[in-house]
């Protein structure tokens, strides 16, 4: 078994080592915004199946998204609270799902990769998200990254477009 296969075997065992460190990142994390910008992944084996490479034009963001079903009563007596929390969830999307849109709505000019869970408590689930620059010139000379054609032929046309206004 590769060093692969022992982080896999070693986040679906969770030794108490590991319950301890999670427990103390997620109180830290707690307190951070729902969408923030890491360094590395947490979860170097799942970024990795997702296409995930240490170079540039990859981007690692964890999301954090609100736990419980789709259907919170709406409160029907009393003043309305601010944050009714009734609008969070969508009926037939995951909370996986849910994360790669909210990333995707803060870093509109990247395109997500995917997702994985890494951490979850009695309040919110967290993600982690991979997103890539496709404009990016490591990223266009990769021919490993498969990214969707449309996207790959819009970029070509625009710079394409450039070499002739030059």
């Amino acid at each position: 078994m590769g060093l692969y296969g022992k982080l896999e075997e070693l986040w679906r065992e969770k030794p108490e080592e590991l319950r301890a460190l999670m427990r103390q990142r997620l109180i830290r994390w707690r307190r951070e915004p729902a969408v923030v910008r890491i360094r590395k992944p947490l979860r170097l084996d799942r970024a990795r199946k997702l296409g995930y490479k240490a170079k540039q034009g990859f981007i690692v963001l964890r999301v954090r998204v609100r736990r419980g079903g789709f259907q919170k009563p709406r409160p029907r007596s009393g003043r309305r609270p601010k944050a009714l929390g009734v609008v969070k969830h969508k009926v037939n999307v995951s909370m996986k799902e849910e994360a790669i849109q909210r990333a995707k709505k803060k870093y509109p000019n990247l395109y997500p990769l995917g997702a994985y869970w890494i951490a979850e408590d009695g309040l919110y689930k967290w993600y982690e998200v991979i997103m890539v620059d496709p404009h990016h010139p490591a990223i266009l000379n990769d021919e490993e990254l498969r990214l969707p054609d449309p996207l790959l032929r819009r970029i070509k046309k625009k710079l394409e477009k450039k070499k002739q206004e030059k």
